[in-house]
């Protein structure tokens, strides 16, 4: 039987079987500027994309097929951030904070230390020692000058002290230092040079440096709690910061006590050992 032809039929429409139409495909259109966009959206995605479609399409520019029509709106799924979360701080920088302020603490108690022995030592027992001097300073031309920085001195013996000022013209001022002073010591100078002579510390006078020693002892623990205390409140801020645990922060408050009590002993030490060449005879 034949086939009668429509001329307004193409041949194609006859010998090729109808395919299913096309699925429709997605056009995104930008929220910021309205224009369509041809790329996915993710449901991390922050913008709200309008996904549009219709029965029939277009083929634009590019060569793909793509729907138009009304939009339907699709909201997507937000990503909300914590106000005021704050990123935690890693064990590098946390050792590193620490370390600062362990360093600087160690540093001022160091010198605590220091302070304190250099002070023991212009005590004077009963044998002559340059330290004794240490702390004296001569007016220089107006200005206050250490003693070691304006003369030698020495000890010929373990009763006596020399000293060779590097500036003859100074021989009065450092005398006069050295009356003003509370060595309890009457300086002879010859016009050369200045020789001190230890006179012998009665009981009554070791008892009344004994205390001395140890005020100026107590003096030094004070220092090293202060010290410590400044280091505990640098670690409590890095807490408040959330750089630190509550657990972390104990630990380093345990290990800030340690070391103090370290350099405390220390100061004993010295302390207790000037006090027994004090009442040494």
């Amino acid at each position: 039987m034949a086939t009668h032809f429509s001329p307004a039929t193409p041949a194609r429409s006859i010998l090729q079987p109808k395919l299913n139409p096309p699925k429709a495909l997605l056009s995104i259109r930008d929220s910021y500027g309205g224009a369509r966009a041809w790329k996915k959206c993710q449901p991390s995605t922050v913008n709200v994309c309008s996904w549009s479609s219709a029965a029939s399409y277009v083929t634009p520019p590019g060569g793909v097929a793509k729907f138009s029509g009304n939009p339907i709106v699709v909201k997507k799924q937000l990503l909300q951030k914590r106000a005021g979360t704050v990123r935690g701080a890693t064990i590098e920088e946390i050792e590193a904070e620490k370390s600062v302020i362990e360093k600087d603490a160690k540093g001022r108690m160091e010198k605590t230390i220091e302070t304190v022995r250099s002070n023991f030592n212009s005590i004077r027992t009963g044998r002559a020692s340059p330290a004794m001097l240490d702390k004296i300073e001569v007016d220089y031309y107006g200005s206050p000058v250490g003693l070691k920085s304006l003369a030698q001195i020495s000890s010929p013996d373990g009763t006596s002290l020399l000293i060779s000022p590097y500036d003859k013209s100074s021989l009065k001022s450092i005398e006069k230092a050295i009356v003003a002073s509370d060595l309890g010591m009457t300086p002879n100078n010859d016009g050369e040079v200045i020789r001190l002579t230890l006179p012998q510390l009665t009981s009554d006078r070791r008892k009344e440096l004994t205390k001395v020693v140890s005020k100026q002892a107590e003096e030094g623990k004070v220092a090293l709690r202060n010290i410590r205390r400044d280091a505990l409140k640098a670690y409590e801020k890095l807490q408040k910061e959330k750089k630190l645990s509550e657990d972390t922060l104990k630990d380093f408050s345990s290990d800030l006590q340690k070391w103090t009590d370290e350099y405390v002993k220390k100061l004993d030490t010295i302390s207790k050992q000037k006090e027994k060449e004090l009442l040494k005879v």
